[in-house]
């Protein structure tokens, strides 16, 4: 299995869904997106992945996001390039299943739980 996980280790929620992670056996290839932050190309690849808009990757509750947000155009790749730019705002964390393409938010952490394999399978 191959996963990433855009991580910040500050996060309760995101330390929690490594952990899961590592419980099932699992140890992903870890971003610190704080230190290394996607670009836009990436973050609409993640929204792909999630099968959602961009908009899903945004925390609104983020006050870089709350001064910005009323001149913020909500298109997919203005968004994309302003999260690039504010990776702060970025949802936390997302975990991404690089051999199915698909990805998760680890809100809650048990999310974590539906790129892995069924046990009964």
């Amino acid at each position: 299995m191959n996963l990433t996980i855009y991580h910040n280790p500050a996060c309760s929620k995101s330390r929690r869904t490594l952990e899961i992670l590592r419980e099932h056996g699992i140890e992903p290839r870890i971003i610190e997106y704080l230190k290394t932050a996607p670009d836009r190309d990436t973050i609409l690849e993640l929204a792909r992945r999630l099968d959602a808009p961009v908009e899903t990757l945004v925390r609104h509750n983020e006050d870089v996001f709350k001064q910005a947000a009323g001149s913020l155009a909500r298109d997919d790749d203005a968004l994309a390039g302003w999260l690039a730019e504010h990776p702060k705002a970025l949802q936390r964390p997302v975990v991404v299943d690089e051999d199915r393409r698909k990805a998760v938010i680890g809100r809650p952490p048990e999310n974590v739980l539906d790129l892995l394999p069924d046990p009964a399978a």
